[in-house]
């Protein structure tokens, strides 16, 4: 949640970020001599060569390096990694301990992807073998190599379709015109569009609309950037980048979805989730005391609206120091309120900052005997300014702050004596900080931002040396505080609101190279924290910064949004840039809005949408009128009615998650994935599929009942009412749409296994029987998967993987069926051209089996 800034403030923040942003514009120097190549050599597997500055210095933003090394490596069939790093390697590259690089050696001969390089002015190719279609280039555009700057620019063909590079609320499609889009993490109150966000994600995804194929562009880097895309000088995308090495991977598709199962081999596969945080979450920050916290519970029950999972913010601390209780969510209350959640087979999750107070308390204390805090260069403990006030930051590079962490949450959330959480919700860790840069007093609270251009800290600090000998830390004297290259921050220089960029962790990583990897190393130790307490249960941990790697431990909600139509709908292209994208499966938008009020209409309508998001939570801020389900009688009844679909769908989505967790594949996606011949769907971003088969079109416009939206030239059925519905690759208006519905659909060619009913927990949910939906395509076949296990164990004593087929008249089900259970497949339903056709079949999931249904 974000700090208060007043109006002033925001002005001059927007003025500073106009200005830095005038000195940024695209490079349009012609002097600067690229690199010439020498020492080439190419093996079956690799080409390396020799960088040396073809002339002399440019130094536009710095000290140009004159000795690079270029290493292009064939890795697997349709993955390339080209790096391109300085002959002493100083240079800072992303630690592998945050990223762990995947490995691999692969003929060059029979890759879909072919790397060429010239030497004189040097440049390198990416071609794809099959067709010699250049998906990456830097012909004609010289490579800057600086020790706080570097420049590489592909050509790309006309109109690209681009998509990726978050985490932004930008279209899914990105713009290819004065595009800028810049990756520094920040606190991102009210998730504008055109600006930098929580998370760091520089992949891009592009579709080729001629030859059908789809590749991926990989920037392993964590340095602050501007991606800038734009076509004043023919179409291209460039990167400018404040540090860190050129190191790109080259995934060959040449499907769009092989592209995300390429990517999740860089990103490590996504960590699975428990079945029971597939449920309806409720939160609100501003939930006075445990008494209040119950009663929206039994307000829930009372209503009929099922309700997994309860939250708490930072309201049950004690005046917001993490692991502390306040006078009002005593610690009785607060074990006696868990116990009868636990008793109801409900759940219960708190939200934990990174920020430390810094106070007299035993938290901070051990952190402080630990040394696992943040230091200036002095060797004092760095402070900012957060929720509690003055503030310490944990170093996740630290050796002992796994220790530190475990330890507090083993004492304060002890299931015995403690608070015994479910699972962990993890803010703020961009980091952020409500302190304006510079800083100085953190406990002051300042009216105006200062002078934040060019005071005597940035001067005496900002020059920090290296701090120690390792190799890909960083070079020694480098400005960290105010590098040249301003990039688009949309808060101004990089330390503001933020940790100072010039401190250095321990190993001696800068957090100027570093800022963006702060929330997934968060991630990373809390996840090993929660599992430290529970060492056989899957770990549920929610973040709000993310960077590369990141769902391979947590998910991620998307942030602080507004109670407004326009995100209401934004948070669809919002959700598939991480599912789809950047393989952060668990992931959804606050329902009915964070920020502002909502309305009656608003929180109907958003209620059926975020059933269909992996993650389903209402959450509103302190001060808004409160928003529960059972606040009004149509989001009431929009709630009772979009949970039973939930639910009665929620095996078809954890299969979808779980197939996700194994092979990268997404669990939701934009319909151009599923139809990348079909031009018309490239740029859509307000329709989505949920799991393979459901296609979701939400009403769009403001408190109206009707829709118009695009099916593909398909057979489609209604979810609802099973009714065919024949796609012609044109648009199709709905009337009279309910705010208690939503309109979707089932793409031909599917099934579905659903439970016949919903229930009021996950746990009550997994005693239901089974049917199947089936949606014959045009070739009058079908398949579908099931994955079925005990919902939440870290190590399944047994699995079953379950496939489904239908041909003529015949329904079978082969598989594995490791898991024991006593539900089973009661009918099934076939749909047509005319009404749907149900079948009682009374089969179990002991083994496979064949229906003649005539």
């Amino acid at each position: 949640m974000p700090a208060s800034v007043t109006f002033f403030q925001t002005c001059l923040l927007l003025w500073a970020a106009f200005a830095r942003w005038s000195l940024s514009v695209p490079l349009k120097r012609a002097d600067c001599p690229g690199y010439k190549a020498s020492n080439v050599k190419q093996t079956d597997n690799s080409v390396t060569a020799d960088l040396t500055l073809a002339g002399s210095e440019c130094n536009i933003y710095g000290n140009d390096l004159k000795d690079l090394k270029f290493v292009a490596e064939y890795q697997t069939d349709s993955r390339v990694h080209v790096i391109i790093y300085d002959k002493d390697e100083q240079v800072y590259q992303v630690p592998e301990s945050v990223v762990p690089r995947p490995g691999g050696s692969h003929s060059a001969n029979t890759s879909l992807l072919e790397v060429s390089i010239e030497e004189d002015s040097f440049s390198f190719t990416v071609t794809r073998r099959t067709n010699n279609e250049v998906i990456f280039t830097t012909k004609g555009s010289p490579i800057i190599f600086e020790d706080q700057y570097w420049r590489v620019r592909t050509s790309l063909p006309d109109n690209p379709a681009l998509y990726g590079l978050g985490e932004h609320t930008d279209p899914l499609q990105l713009p290819t015109s004065n595009y800028v889009r810049t990756l520094w993490a920040r606190d991102a109150g009210a998730v504008p569009q055109n600006s930098n966000l929580y998370g760091t994600h520089p992949v891009y995804y592009e579709h080729r609309a001629e030859s059908g194929y789809s590749h991926g562009v990989l920037l392993l880097n964590s340095n602050g950037m501007d991606i800038k895309i734009n076509n004043d000088n023919g179409q291209y995308l460039e990167y400018n980048v404040i540090g860190g090495v050129i190191d790109l991977y080259f995934l060959g598709g040449p499907n769009p979805f092989d592209v995300s199962r390429e990517y999740s081999e860089i990103s490590q596969k996504a960590v699975m989730m428990p079945y029971w945080g597939f449920g309806f979450h409720q939160c609100r920050f501003g939930y006075k005391s445990v008494d209040e916290v119950a009663a929206v519970v039994a307000n829930y029950s009372a209503a009929n609206i099922p309700l997994e999972t309860m939250w708490t913010d930072i309201d049950y601390m004690d005046n917001y120091k993490v692991f502390t209780l306040g006078q009002s969510f005593p610690l009785d209350k607060m074990r006696s309120f868990i116990g009868q959640l636990h008793g109801n087979n409900q759940h219960y999750i708190v939200m934990v900052d990174p920020a430390v107070a810094y106070q007299n308390y035993e938290p901070f204390n051990r952190g402080k005997d630990a040394d696992v805090f943040l230091k200036n260069n002095d060797g004092s403990i760095y402070k900012g300014q957060v929720w509690p006030g003055v503030t310490a930051f944990p170093d996740w590079f630290h050796k002992d702050t796994q220790g530190y962490w475990d330890n507090e949450f083993a004492s304060f959330f002890s299931p015995t004596d403690g608070i015994d959480i479910d699972a962990l919700w993890i803010d703020m860790n961009e980091p952020s900080n409500f302190c304006e840069y510079p800083c100085l007093n953190p406990g002051a609270q300042a009216d105006t931002t200062g002078d934040i251009q060019t005071t005597d800290l940035m001067q005496e600090r900002g020059l920090a040396p290296r701090q120690d000998g390792a190799p890909h830390t960083g070079l020694p004297n480098r400005n960290l505080l105010d590098p040249l290259y301003k990039i688009n921050n949309a808060v101004g220089v990089l330390s503001n609101k933020t940790a100072n960029t010039s401190l250095i962790h321990q190993g001696g990583w800068a957090e100027y190279d570093t800022h963006n990897l702060y929330g997934t190393m968060m991630s990373k130790t809390s996840r090993g924290s929660m599992l430290n307490r529970r060492p056989d249960k899957r770990p549920m941990v929610i973040t709000r910064s993310t960077f590369i790697g990141a769902g391979s431990y947590v998910g991620h909600w998307l942030g602080d949004n507004v109670s407004a139509w326009d995100q209401y709908i934004i948070s669809i292209r919002h959700l598939l840039q991480f599912v789809s994208f950047f393989q952060v499966p668990m992931v959804g938008a606050d329902v009915c809005g964070f920020l502002g009020s909502t309305t009656e209409n608003l929180c109907a309508r958003w209620t059926t949408l975020g059933a269909f998001y992996p993650f389903y939570r209402n959450h509103n801020v302190d001060g808004a009128p409160p928003q529960e389900a059972y606040r009004w009688a149509s989001v009431a009844a929009a709630a009772r009615k979009a949970i039973d679909t939930r639910y009665r769908l929620l095996d078809y989505i954890y299969t979808a998650m779980h197939l996700q967790t194994v092979d990268g594949t997404p669990m939701a996606a934009p319909l151009w994935m599923h139809y990348p011949s079909d031009s018309a769907t490239f740029a859509i971003d307000k329709q989505f599929f949920y799991g393979p088969s459901i296609l979701v079109s939400p009403v769009t416009d403001a408190d109206s009942t009707s829709v118009t939206f695009y099916l593909p030239s398909d057979i489609f059925y209604d979810l609802f009412t099973f009714k065919q519905v024949q796609g012609s690759g044109a648009t199709v208006t709905y009337t009279n749409v309910s705010f208690t519905d939503i309109p979707a659909h089932i793409r031909g060619g599917s099934i579905i296994p659903a439970r016949i009913n919903s229930a009021n927990t996950t746990k009550a949910l997994r005693d239901q029987d089974f049917e199947l939906l089936i949606a014959p395509g045009k070739d009058g076949k079908a398949t579908g998967t099931l994955y079925l296990d005990d919902g939440e164990s870290l190590n399944q004593a047994g699995t079953s993987e379950i496939t489904f087929s239908y041909e003529g008249s015949t329904v079978k089900m082969d598989g594995t069926f490791g898991f024991s259970t006593k539900v089973g497949i009661k009918s099934v339903t076939v749909m047509g051209s005319g009404d749907p056709k149900k079948y009682e079949i009374n089969e179990g999931f002991d083994g496979p089996f064949e229906h003649n249904l005539n």
